[in-house]
């Protein structure tokens, strides 16, 4: 990117957050502000350090409506200030998403910016509804049509009568409060009552809801299933495919609404994954990663490396501070190269993978218990370095010692606790409206129930990671509903699949 402020107008797609573009992430992550449409998954937030906005539709609790001008001027003033600027829009900037008139309002303004192109929802929420919007068999020409068009103007651009005679599919954008004009409109132009329509609800989103009937009974049926906006309104022959082409329904977890505990920071792979089996990631960080306050004994144990035969990490978390700060200071990690290295887990030997670096012991189970009968046989009488947060359980140190191994610890980062969670998350849980919360620690099983403060889990399912884990919540006074089998992330989200597979 430019060193002079740049205004990029980035599609987000149409909700999925895996729908972005490559370069679409790519300019969040190198973005100094971000300008977010109301309809964009907030998810993506994930991706940037950059200060957020959001600009709302309606006047919510999240902020206040802001007038297209309003938006323009902000863009505009960020750039000048030298800021690389991301404006994150539904879809695509130039598909009924006015970025044209962001564009020429910056043009005017000379302005530098740039279109990067998102995934349209016609496109994407058909395809995540089993709809093909052209088929050789079906439709050779597809439409995109607005169901609403701009309030007041003299004259309305669309032609019925033309749309009617259409040799394809149609598809409506922001027409589900004017289906049923829309529908008349098309029938007493000509179109039969029997052509096959859908309406797609909150597409490419575990929210999704589909309704198909014939055109001239889908209004009347879309009204009895209360479904909501955005919705894309399709209508051809093609919607007849979705009887056996639908395939986003069928993920294990759809629908499902998951409670994430685990740092915000580090919550994307968890969220990916989530996102993948069909559930929606509601982020409930308790805890906070930090470094230390201070580095003084990190580094006073850094200059001393010679002196120890093993190096020992039991979180992902330890391996990435300890290496950031190794390196920081020395620049080297050659100076490791004689010591032999232990981790916790699958994950935590991923994390050492990443500086080219391979675990000695990585015992069958993903706990402190099971690391320290791995590494008994190997530590009397010699000096074990473990990189470890400021607080944790104390199973390592007392199995080690009592192996006859001289044992030092050292923090390299700190767990501080969340004072509260958002409120959006507070009303979700006292609406009801998660389905269960992940409990990856024994600090984050009572870190939920302090953050509970009294209220009722709102007939949320408990999933956790570990018998620890479990141990912990049931003392906490949290019942759990399914437990991993394997100590990780992935093996918890497993948990829960087993479970609501009955």
């Amino acid at each position: 990117m430019t060193d002079r402020g740049k205004v990029y107008l980035v599609g987000a797609g149409p909700g999925d957050p895996g729908l972005i573009t490559v370069k679409g992430l790519r300019c969040l992550a190198e973005a100094d502000e971000v300008l977010y449409d109301g309809l964009v998954n907030p998810l993506l937030l994930l991706h940037t350090s950059a200060t957020a906005r959001r600009t709302c539709r309606t006047c919510t609790d999240v902020g206040r409506i802001l007038k297209q001008e309003e938006i323009n001027e902000q863009l505009i003033a960020a750039a000048r200030a030298g800021r690389t600027v991301v404006r994150l829009k539904g879809g695509d900037p130039f598909i009924f998403g006015r970025g044209s008139e962001e564009a020429a309002a910056l043009r005017e303004e000379g302005v530098d910016y740039e279109i990067v192109s998102g995934v349209t929802a016609a496109t994407a929420a058909s395809a995540y509804a089993g709809i093909s919007l052209t088929h050789r068999q079906h439709a050779s020409a597809v439409a995109f049509v607005t169901g609403h068009e701009v309030p007041g103007k003299s004259e309305q651009m669309l032609d019925y009568s033309a749309l009617a005679s259409f040799p394809g599919t149609l598809v409506f954008y922001m027409g589900l409060h004017r289906l049923p004009d829309i529908t008349r409109a098309l029938i007493g132009a000509g179109k039969a009552e029997s052509t096959s329509a859908a309406v797609i609800s909150r597409g490419t989103l575990p929210a999704q809801k589909v309704v198909s009937a014939p055109l001239g009974e889908i209004a009347e049926k879309v009204a009895a299933a209360e479904l909501h906006a955005p919705s894309l309104i399709v209508i051809g022959d093609c919607v007849s495919q979705r009887d056996h082409l639908q395939w986003f329904e069928q993920r294990p977890l759809f629908g499902k609404r998951i409670g994430i505990t685990r740092p915000a920071a580090q919550a994307a792979p968890t969220v990916e994954a989530a996102v993948e089996l069909g559930a929606q990631p509601i982020l409930m960080p308790t805890i906070e990663i930090t470094p230390p306050d201070n580095w003084d004994a990190v580094d006073d144990t850094l200059a001393r490396l010679s002196e120890f035969d093993w190096l020992v990490f039991t979180s992902a978390n330890g391996v990435r501070f300890f290496f950031s700060r190794l390196l920081q200071q020395v620049g080297d990690v050659r100076l490791l190269g004689h010591l032999k290295l232990a981790t916790i887990g699958l994950a935590t030997a991923e994390a050492l993978g990443d500086y080219h670096l391979r675990s000695d012991i990585v015992p069958a189970q993903y706990r402190a218990e099971a690391l320290a009968e791995e590494l008994k046989p190997h530590v009397s009488g010699k000096r074990v370095l473990w990189a470890r947060a400021d607080r944790g359980r104390d199973v390592l140190p007392q199995q080690l010692a009592a192996a006859g191994a001289d044992l030092c610890e050292t923090t390299v980062y700190c767990n501080r606790d969340v004072p509260s969670w958002p409120p959006d998350v507070t009303s979700t849980l006292q609406s009801g409206d998660i389905d269960w919360i992940c409990l990856s620690s024994p600090s984050i099983a009572r870190n939920v129930v302090r953050l509970l403060d009294g209220e009722a889990t709102c007939s949320a399912r408990i999933a956790s990671i570990s018998p620890v884990t479990t141990a912990a919540a049931q003392s906490a006074g949290l019942q759990v509903d399914a437990e991993a089998t394997e100590y990780t992330w992935p093996g918890l989200l497993n948990a829960i699949v087993r479970f609501e597979a009955g």
